[in-house]
């Protein structure tokens, strides 16, 4: 039977014996005094596991509120030339918007009722004034090499600001994300997109978090986290519940 690893042994012959004693010689004059003892690192925390908190409570089976998880719908009644999301008037994009949710935009009472006046006064999408339509961003936010178009519009008079992300799906628009809120900034991080709004704590934000998710075809609010602002910022203004869900 051979020997096991564990307790193998190695026998030197003489001239490899001293080449070993010389190299060990120089590594301790190479090592300034170093005995090579090992040093310890200063105290450690203690590990803790995760401990779980009213282990009677029956788990949920559906969700309280209903906060927009997965948004994947076809835009009707916009043209898409060559399939290409380039190719699609945001202003035109932002008018089927319209068309489609009377209740938000034209009843009378309707939360956004301002949006849908002045967007008669658009011609093109980030020219200012009275258009509340901002221009667009193309990024590829679903990995596929293509450009995603991100865009954005006031929704008047509440002050607040909506995020769409659209894709192209056989040669259709297809709307992956939608969000509103009072909205401070609004970034591309890597395939993700990231939106800041204000607190109602001074000296933080929240930061949203949507990634493409390829099971639901659709940007899935992956990360919500409440930051500290870099400046440490004044007292910031309350999100509107409809948008943030919180």
């Amino acid at each position: 039977m051979p020997p096991s690893p564990c307790r193998r042994t190695v026998r030197l012959t003489a001239p490899c014996a001293l080449l070993l004693a010389a190299a060990a010689t120089a590594v301790t004059a190479a090592g300034c005094g170093d005995t090579g003892e090992p040093r310890g690192a200063g105290p450690a925390s203690a590990a803790v596991s995760p401990s779980r908190l009213w282990p009677e409570l029956t788990p949920a089976s559906r969700p309280a509120y209903d906060i927009g998880e997965v948004d994947h719908e076809v835009v009707e009644g916009v043209s898409l030339p060559g399939g290409d999301v380039r190719a699609a008037d945001p202003v035109a994009v932002v008018r089927a918007e319209i068309a489609a949710s009377p209740g938000d935009y034209t009843r009378d009472g309707a939360p956004y009722r301002e949006t849908a006046r002045r967007i008669g006064d658009c011609r093109v999408a980030g020219e200012g004034g009275r258009c509340p339509v901002l221009r667009p961003y193309h990024r590829d936010l679903t990995g596929d090499g293509r450009a995603e178009m991100v865009l954005g519009f006031r929704l008047l008079p509440q002050g607040m600001t909506a995020v769409r992300v659209y894709t192209v799906e056989r040669d259709r628009l297809v709307r992956i994300m939608s969000y509103e809120d009072a909205v401070s900034g609004v970034e591309v991080a890597g395939r993700s997109l990231v939106v800041r709004s204000p607190s109602e704590v001074a000296g933080y934000e929240y930061r949203l978090r949507w990634s493409w998710d390829p099971r639901q075809r659709a940007m899935l609010l992956t990360h919500d986290e409440m930051l500290r602002t870099a400046d440490g910022g004044a007292a910031g203004r309350t999100p509107s519940p409809a948008g943030s869900g919180r």
